[in-house]
């Protein structure tokens, strides 16, 4: 078989991937995104060493090595980022990326000792925990 086939598919699968880092807003969904592109990598990895060991007369397949280094540090990445989206899902309640950019509690940016701000910290402050009873109730 010649290199070009598994390298124009790792191609593809890595520009599917690239797409999905891109354009998607679910957390969950560029997880898997990434995961893509790392298999595609992978692909490549594996590819590239059959190939080159074809030619070469040693055999060391040091590809294939790589591409188990890649693969266990893919699954620990995975789990790691799947902990923290259902931490954050468990407590934002959403996993959508656009909503989770600003980390910060509501209300934490506002400054009492600003005197350029002229919105009324009373206001807000009394509407404060109305809003936290109705989130928990």
């Amino acid at each position: 078989m010649h290199l070009a086939y598994p390298a124009v598919l790792s191609a593809l699968l890595f520009c599917t991937g690239l797409y999905g880092v891109l354009a998607r807003r679910n957390a969950i969904l560029v997880l898997m995104s990434v995961e893509l592109m790392l298999n595609a990598v992978n692909l490549n990895l594996v590819a590239f060493d059959v190939w080159l060991s074809k030619t070469a007369r040693d055999t060391l397949h040091s590809g294939q090595a790589l591409t188990l280094f890649t693969i266990a540090i893919a699954a620990a990445e995975i789990g790691i980022g799947l902990a923290i989206v259902l931490a954050v899902h468990r407590n934002r309640g959403t996993a959508d990326i656009d909503r989770l950019r600003d980390t910060a509690e509501p209300g934490d940016d506002d400054d009492p000792d600003d005197p350029d701000d002229d919105s009324d910290h009373s206001a807000s402050a009394r509407s404060e925990p109305a809003e936290k009873a109705e989130a928990t109730a």
